[in-house]
C-alpha cells in the first residue's frame, strides 16, 4: 500500500466493534490512508469479521500480527515501525476517538510542519464524555501541570490518539514497556530534540461495546517516568 496516511490500530478481541470501526474510518476520514489493524494472537475475535471485510472497504486495510510480543503498546510500536505512510496515526477500534479529526490532524501537520499532533481533550474545544474519574482527573491534572510548568506545548500528551510524522519516528528508540505511556514518551522526547509539536481539540466518548484494557496502578508508574522526564533541563 501506498497512502500518504497510514492508520494503526491495536486490536484485542473487538470482534464485536470492528466492522463499525471501519466503518466509520471509511465515512469520516477524507484523507488518503490505509489502516493496520495491529492483532496479538490468531485466535483474536477481530480477526473474522475483519478478513469478511477485506477487499470490501474504501480504506484498504492489512491484519498485522504483532512482533514484540502481547500487548497494546508492542502492538503500537509493531504499527508505528511497519506503517509504510509519511504520517502515522495511532487511534483505537473502540471509537472513543473520532475518526473524523484524523482530517484535521494532517491539516494541522501540513500546515505547521509538525512532526507530532496531539488530538488534545483538555484544549479550547475538546471534551471527555464517560470514563473512570480518578484515572481522567488524574489525565488531566497531568497534562495541564506539563503544559503549564514543562511547557509541553500540549494540554493533553498521555492520550495515545496522536499524529507522527514517520521521519521523526525514525530517530527515536521507544523505551516504554508498559501500557499506553507511549504516547507521552514520544512528546517529552520531540520537545527536548526541538521538534514541532502542536494540537487539534478533539471529543473522547467512553467505549459502548467490549471491555477496556487499561490497566491503571499497573501503567502508573511507567507514566510517571516520562511525566519527570519533561522536566528535565
Amino acid at each position: 500500500m501506498s497512502a500518504r496516511v497510514s492508520i494503526v490500530v491495536p486490536v484485542y478481541n473487538e470482534g464485536d466493534n470492528i466492522r463499525t470501526t471501519l466503518a466509520e474510518l471509511d465515512a469520516k476520514v477524507a484523507v488518503e490512508a490505509e489502516t493496520s489493524l495491529v492483532y496479538d494472537r490468531d485466535d483474536d475475535t477481530t480477526l473474522a469479521p475483519a478478513r469478511e471485510l477485506e477487499g470490501k472497504t474504501r480504506l484498504p486495510f492489512t491484519l498485522l500480527k504483532n512482533k514484540y510480543g502481547r500487548g497494546a503498546l508492542n502492538a503500537i510500536k509493531t504499527g508505528l515501525e511497519e506503517a509504510p505512510g509519511e504520517l502515522v496515526v495511532v487511534t483505537m477500534a473502540d471509537l472513543c476517538d473520532p475518526p473524523g479529526v484524523i482530517n484535521d490532524m494532517v491539516a494541522a501537520a501540513d500546515r505547521d510542519n509538525a512532526d507530532i499532533v496531539c488530538a488534545s481533550r483538555y484544549m479550547k474545544g475538546g471534551r471527555q464524555y464517560g470514563g473512570p474519574k480518578f484515572k481522567g482527573l488524574l489525565s488531566r491534572t497531568a497534562g495541564l501541570l506539563l503544559c503549564w510548568f514543562a511547557r509541553l506545548p500540549t494540554h493533553d500528551p498521555t492520550n495515545s490518539f496522536k499524529l507522527y510524522r514517520k521521519s521523526f519516528l525514525k530517530t527515536v528508540t521507544i523505551e516504554s514497556t508498559g501500557g499506553f505511556e507511549l504516547g507521552i514518551e514520544l512528546v517529552v522526547k520531540a520537545r527536548a530534540a526541538g521538534r514541532k509539536i502542536v494540537e487539534v481539540p478533539t471529543t473522547w466518548r467512553d467505549r459502548v461495546a467490549g471491555k477496556s484494557n487499561f490497566k491503571l496502578w499497573k501503567w502508573l508508574p511507567n507514566y510517571l517516568r516520562w511525566f519527570f522526564y519533561a522536566f528535565r533541563p
